[in-house]
Parts: C-alpha cells; structure tokens; sequence
C-alpha cells in the first residue's frame, strides 16, 4: 500500500491538529501556491498546507519574504483553496500587514479570510505582536505562531543562521511559545532552532509544534519547491529532496524543443 494513503479522509481542523499531538501521530505540513500543485498536495495527503510568504522567493523571484503583498497572499489562497478537500490550509499574513497595530492586523486578517476562504492565518513573532494575536484570536480566527528564525525579519537578523543557541534567546523562545499558546493560537512553528530546544518546546507547550530545520517536533512543513528539487540553489542542512525535478523537468522540455525543431511534433497522429 502506498504510503501516502491515509485512513481519515475528513477535512482537517485545528481541533484535529490537537487530536493528533495528543496521540502521538505526526502532522505533515507543506506549502503550496496555486491550484494545481494544491490538488496534488492535498491528495497525496498532507495534513495542513500552508500558503507561505515565500512565494515571495519561490513565486515571484524575490531575494526576501518582505516584498509580498496582501493582495498577491489572497490571490496565492485563493488558488490554493480551490484545489483543497482535505487539508488545512493556513496562509501566511506578509510583513507589514499586523506588525504596526492590532487594529490594522485585525484589519487584514479579517480581509484575508473573507476573500481567501483560507481555514487559519500565520504571524511571525511573539510577545511584540502577543495584543495583535490576541484580537485577531477574538475576532474567531485561528492563528498559527512562528517563533526562531522569522524570515520577516531578517534585516533585523542580517542572517539566516540557526537562531536561541545562546540561553537568552533560547528562554526568550520559550516564554514566547508559551505565550501563543496561553493566548490561543493551535500550533506553533519553530524554524531554524536547536533540536534540544524544539524538543523542549513540545514537551511543555500543549499546542503542536511544527518543526523545520528544528529536528524532531510534533510535525514538519517544508516548502514544496525546495523538497520536489526544483530549486537547485537552496541545500539546508534540514532540507531531503523527495525528487530532482529540475532535471526531470529540464530534459522534458528540452525534448519538446528539440521535437518542435525538428518537425517531429506534432505527428500524424497529433493533429485534427
């Protein structure tokens, strides 16, 4: 039997991503930007499917997270949605759009929702944006923390390097996922951090905790382009490459050329 298949076929909710931590199973995470690769995703059985800001990179070519828009973020959700039955799909709010007051989080958030039809947001951050988690969490939707390395901030890092390796950032870690989940948020994920401290993390937090580039958590996320290797330039520590598209899909369509060049295509058999 494939080992994709999975025997729950219901659609996936935050309650369920509670159900599954408390009984030990693991939650698969992916991201996924556009219908297509949606339907593929959802049915090959991934749990949540997150609408990352890093279609930024992988989408539109840019060198950082920060560039995305909300409007490009609904339009990548929205896509997504339609080509989802099973999973939770989670989109990503951009920078800019909840880092400068509640009021104008809550704001998005909401707009995000109504035109996304996404099941859950994601923000970045802890205790600085613990009153924007917490009025976007009353408002009724669900929220998904990110803590350790926050792309949207790296030019407040400079770095992409693994971040709480020293004890102070490390208990300021701690006190933040505690703090997203005491608020309310159904999951957390913790990127780029020491294994011992995910480990940590998972043990006293009551929340899933979704690791990448953290060791082993209660799930992994990965992005899609990244695992399918269709982004040569991209090799983390953290990341296995399931596939080597890029080959796959540079000889498909350099054979395709060479046809149409040389007359081969279309045959006989390939016209009306």
């Amino acid at each position: 039997m494939a080992g994709y298949l999975v025997e729950d076929q219901r659609k996936v909710t935050t309650s369920r991503l509670m159900e599954m931590k408390q009984q030990g199973k693991k939650i698969a995470m992916l991201t996924a930007y556009d219908y297509t690769m949606a339907q593929i995703v959802d049915g090959a059985g991934v749990d949540v499917i997150l609408v990352g800001d890093s279609a930024s990179n992988v989408m539109a070519g840019n060198m950082t997270t920060l560039p995305i828009t909300v409007d490009q973020m609904i339009y990548h959700a929205k896509s997504v949605v339609r080509g989802v039955k099973r999973a939770l799909v989670v989109c990503d709010m951009p920078f800019g759009s909840y880092q400068v007051n509640a009021s104008e989080g809550i704001t998005n958030a909401v707009r995000i929702m109504k035109e996304a039809h996404c099941d859950a947001l994601k923000l970045e951050g802890g205790e600085e944006i613990i009153d924007t988690v917490r009025t976007i969490l009353a408002a009724g939707i669900p929220v998904c923390g990110h803590l350790g390395l926050t792309p949207q901030s790296i030019n407040k890092f400079g770095t992409y390097a693994v971040r709480a390796k020293e004890e102070a950032e490390a208990e300021k870690l701690v006190r933040d996922a505690h703090l997203l989940a005491e608020a309310g948020c159904f999951a957390i994920v913790l990127e780029k951090i020491p294994a011992a401290l995910t480990e940590r993390v998972c043990r006293e937090v009551h929340v899933p905790i979704i690791g990448i580039g953290g060791g082993p958590a209660d799930g992994q996320v990965l992005v899609l382009h990244d695992m399918l290797g269709m982004n040569k330039g991209f090799s983390p520590k953290f990341l296995r490459r399931y596939a080597d598209l890029h080959t796959v899909m540079t000889d498909a369509i350099g054979m395709y050329v060479t046809d149409v060049k040389s007359g081969d295509f279309p045959n006989a058999d390939e016209r009306y």
